[in-house]
This record gives C-alpha cells, sequence and structure tokens, in this order.
C-alpha cells in the first residue's frame, strides 16, 4: 500500500493568520508555503496538496461555499485518499453539518478543523489541529479509510461533524458532542472508536447534492414571548421551514395563540421541527401535554439533533423538493446519524 494522499482546503479563519514581521499585525498565511512554514509535516507518510480560497471569515459564510466544497471534493474525490477543510470556528459546525447531508455514499474521510488561536502565534492550538486532522484523514486500515466520514477535529478530539457546536468562544477545546460519542481521542496516540465510526453500507457510486434552500428560520421561544412576534416570525415571506427551539424535552407555551399560530403556519405548508435549547438530551413530545399539544399541530420531532444539524438538513432536504409526506419522513429519521433513532 503507496502512500495516503490528503487534499488540504483552506477557506479562511483564524487558523489562517500569521504575524507580519514588520508591522506586527495579523495577516492570512500563505497555505502554499506550508511545508517551509511546518517541515515536521514532511515526516506525515502522506502526499499533500494545497487548495487555497480566497479567506473568508466564517460570519460570512454562505451556503455557496457548501457547494464549493462539495463540488471540490466530487471533482478530486478519485485522486485523494481524503480531504481536510480549514474552516473559521463561529460556523463550522453548519458548514460541516451541511457537507454530511451534501455528501452520498461518502468513503473516503472529510475533516473539518480550525482553531482558536492564530496558526502564526507561538502557542497555537492550530497546529496541532492541523497535523493531527491530516492524518486522520490519511489513516486507512486494510486499505480502507478509518473514518469515513465527515467528522470535526479539534484540541485532541474528533466528533461526527453533523453533531457538533461550538460551546466556547475561549477555550481551546471550543467545540463539543454532547450527544454523541467522540469518534477518537487523540493522546500519545490516536484511539479510534470503530463503533461510533459510520460507514456507507450502499452499493451506489460517491455523488453529491447541492440543491439549497435558503427558505428557512430559526425561532426560539422565551418567557415574554407575544402573539405578534411570534407570528411575525412564522409567517416571515418565503419561509418554508421553521427551526424551534424550545424547553426542555421539547416543551412550549400552551397559550392557544401559540398552538393556533402552529397550526395554521403548518396548514399552509411550511414545516416545522421542534429542537430542543438544551446542550444535551433530545425531544419527546410523548412525555408532557405541551409536547403532546404541539404534536398535534403538526410538529415534526428533532430528537437529539443540534440546531446546527437541524436546519442545514432542513435546507438540503427542502432543496431537493421533496413532496411533503416525505420531507416529513426524512426530517424525522437520521440520514448521516445526526440524531439517535428510537
Amino acid at each position: 500500500m503507496g502512500r495516503s494522499s490528503v487534499l488540504l482546503i483552506y477557506t479562511g479563519g483564524t487558523i489562517g493568520m500569521k504575524t507580519d514581521p514588520v508591522t506586527g499585525t495579523l495577516v492570512p498565511f500563505d497555505f502554499n508555503g506550508i511545508y517551509d512554514e511546518f517541515p515536521s509535516l514532511r515526516r506525515l507518510d502522506v502526499e499533500l496538496e494545497v487548495l487555497p480560497f480566497e479567506p473568508i471569515d466564517s460570519s460570512n459564510v454562505e451556503p455557496e461555499l457548501w457547494v464549493s466544497l462539495a463540488r471540490i471534493i466530487r471533482e478530486n474525490y478519485d485522486r485523494y485518499d481524503g480531504f481536510v477543510v480549514l474552516h473559521g470556528t463561529d460556523t463550522m459546525s453548519y458548514s460541516s453539518s451541511a457537507l454530511s447531508f451534501m455528501l452520498d455514499n461518502l468513503g473516503k474521510p472529510v475533516v473539518f478543523t480550525g482553531s482558536q488561536i492564530p496558526i502564526g502565534v507561538l502557542r497555537t492550538d492550530g497546529r496541532e489541529n492541523l497535523i493531527t486532522a491530516i492524518e486522520i484523514a490519511a489513516a486507512r486500515e486494510a486499505g480502507r479509510a478509518i473514518v469515513p466520514e465527515v467528522s470535526l477535529y479539534f484540541q485532541n478530539r474528533l466528533f461526527r461533524a453533523n453533531r457538533t457546536k461550538k460551546h466556547s468562544a475561549e477555550e481551546l477545546s471550543a467545540f463539543a458532542s454532547h450527544n454523541y460519542p467522540a469518534l477518537a481521542d487523540v493522546g500519545v496516540g490516536i484511539h479510534y472508536r470503530t463503533g461510533a465510526i459510520a460507514r456507507c453500507e450502499g452499493e451506489g457510486a460517491f455523488a453529491i447534492d447541492t440543491a439549497v434552500s435558503r427558505e428557512v428560520a430559526v425561532v426560539k421561544v422565551f418567557p415574554g414571548l407575544t402573539e405578534p412576534v411570534f407570528r411575525t416570525m412564522l409567517q416571515a415571506e418565503g419561509v418554508k421551514g421553521v427551526v424551534l427551539e424550545t424547553y426542555g424535552a421539547g416543551n412550549a407555551p400552551t397559550f392557544d395563540w401559540f398552538i393556533r399560530a402552529l397550526e395554521q403556519t403548518v396548514s399552509r405548508g411550511v414545516h416545522v421541527v421542534n429542537v430542543t435549547q438544551c446542550v444535551s438530551g433530545s425531544v419527546n413530545m410523548d412525555i408532557y401535554e405541551t409536547g403532546r399539544r404541539l404534536q398535534d399541530a403538526g410538529v415534526i420531532s428533532g430528537r437529539d439533533m443540534t440546531t446546527e444539524a437541524a436546519l442545514t438538513k432542513m435546507m438540503c432536504l427542502l432543496g431537493r423538493g421533496y413532496a411533503p409526506e416525505e420531507f416529513v419522513r426524512r426530517m424525522g429519521h437520521s440520514m448521516r446519524g445526526e440524531m439517535t433513532e428510537e
């Protein structure tokens, strides 16, 4: 078996900044000179190529970036054994979740990573994140990729991408996966949890589906929410899908106006998916009356999906133009391991 090959795709983010020796300010790092900056990469038994984008602040990420990434992976799928995507941390969970739904029959690693401290700063976390992400993307066993799914590596832990959430703006361990175990823990060695890693069992060839709808909204319930405000959010022009962030196990107000507004929204053909505001746990609309009333109103249970996964999954499913019944079926069941099936 020859050396593994990895395509490193740089989109922007903190990881791509270094200190200008003259001005002392942070400037974009030229990843085409990555071996000069990090000669230790040569010690990896990996053929590495770099594809840099014009750097994008992750706060400005749009679905067009997801489409571009999917197309790059498709165009280079047969040339490389794995892919690493360098991305800003603020929207990394959105982008990586979206990619997981766009890539069909994926049999190779797509590893997202970034950093909290610029790669040009002495104590950066970016160096280790970058090197280990490349190593994971290149890892094979008996000729097969060890992690053939879209994942996110950060601070010694590898997660399923569509299970992640950025939970800290300051800690180096910026990401967490509260409802699904890590795919790997990294210390002296890399310990893969093979039972947690998804493998494509289908016979179909790798393909992408880049249809994405922007006609979505996230609505968060809170004490003091008024009927006019709630209706305004649900009735925003063009909205076809709403991710409703509720309390606890999927509970929401039982005021008549609240339930009536949801019923009327669903009757207009707008899909509403219920996810919890809690960082861990699951929606269960069978426990309390509040949940049952949402269910009766036609709200779909998002179970233990993150908001990031629920939103990007909704965008992808709406983009594919499924009939209402098929949309509900697909939204309520796992596509890429993003939710726990009962």
